[in-house]
């Protein structure tokens, strides 16, 4: 059998990588939609799976592995693990060239290796990719949830007992929990809504695959918190301190910021390859604001073409 092997990738890693991962998904599109223009399914051509930038940010913040087969890397494998025991294969992508050969396969076996204490994998896949509904069921994966658009798997291991876990727990009314130490406890499949929770200690906990729409989080310290694959849609975040926070790959379509400041220190912000687009700034304190190597056209101040307005610098200079 010819020698498959995953190492972590390094920032040095991401252009390579991210030209096997065009290579791959624009395969596919063209495989799946062929001419066919303007549709978008995730699942086939993932968010920034064609962006330097973006692979750079996965290799930094995720689990991401390039897969070798016979020393030439042919793919990768990009999973988060949520706290000690699930897991989630966010890609795995093999160059079309070297599929067919049982990589992607051996690929999933060494990574169930590596990552032996996880109970549960979980994945969505198009639901138009039959093959790769046969690819995984084939390796243990049942279908968990269906859709027009995707099909959402689970793959449970075998793993020894571990620390304590609350599943599908009977509802509690009217009672609550008072100076109890859950540390260390893992709560899975219960139902929690409208819970509350006060002056806990939730330092470094993890919430994953759950539907949490309407939380509130109020007074609370989220120092080095992390929102990754997040769905934030009309959510309110108000009276924050942001300061040294990153932003990254975020969809801002229709985001109203009004009302901010720079802090104490005062530090300024930093935007770069952010598409603006008929944003408007309004009221707003642009002092010494650095503009560079941007689009302007359309682009005005005051009502005044910033375009007219270089060319009536450049003119003057000129005199």
């Amino acid at each position: 059998m010819s020698t498959v092997k995953i190492d972590p990738a390094n920032i040095e890693d991401a252009s390579v990588l991210t030209a096997v991962q065009k290579k791959v998904f624009d395969a596919e599109r063209e495989k799946w939609f062929k001419n066919q223009t303007g549709i978008i399914d995730y699942n086939i051509q993932p968010p920034g799976y064609d962006s330097i930038e973006m692979n750079t940010y996965m290799i930094r913040e995720l689990d991401y592995y390039k897969v070798f087969y016979e020393d030439t890397i042919v793919g990768g494998l990009i999973v988060t693990v949520a706290g000690k025991r699930h897991g989630r294969i966010d890609r795995i992508f093999i160059d079309p060239l070297y599929q067919g050969r049982g990589i992607g396969s051996q690929v999933l076996k060494i990574m169930e290796g590596n990552y032996s204490h996880v109970v549960s994998w979980e994945l969505e896949t198009s639901s138009l990719q039959l093959s790769n509904h046969t690819f995984y069921e084939n390796l243990g994966f049942q279908k968990i949830f269906e859709s027009h658009d995707e099909y959402c798997y689970e793959k449970k291991m075998n793993v020894e007992k571990g620390p304590t876990v609350i599943q599908r727990a009977v509802t509690i009314v009217d009672s609550s929990l008072k100076d109890v130490d859950l540390a260390d406890t893992h709560v899975e499949h219960c139902s929690m809504e409208k819970t509350e929770f006060y002056g806990i200690n939730g330092s470094f906990s993890t919430f994953s695959n759950s539907r949490m729409m309407g939380v509130q989080f109020s007074n609370c310290n989220l120092t080095e918190s992390r929102f990754q694959n997040i769905n934030f849609q009309r959510a309110l975040l108000a009276d924050l301190n942001l300061s040294h926070s990153e932003i990254a790959h975020v969809a801002l379509g229709g985001v109203h910021i009004h009302d901010t400041h720079l802090g104490d220190a005062g530090e300024p912000l930093r935007f770069e390859r952010c598409d603006l687009k008929e944003s408007k700034f309004q009221n707003c304190n642009l002092k010494n604001v650095d503009i560079s190597d941007c689009d302007t056209s359309g682009m005005m101040i005051d009502g005044i073409l910033v375009k007219d307005l270089l060319e009536a610098y450049t003119q003057r200079m000129k005199k």
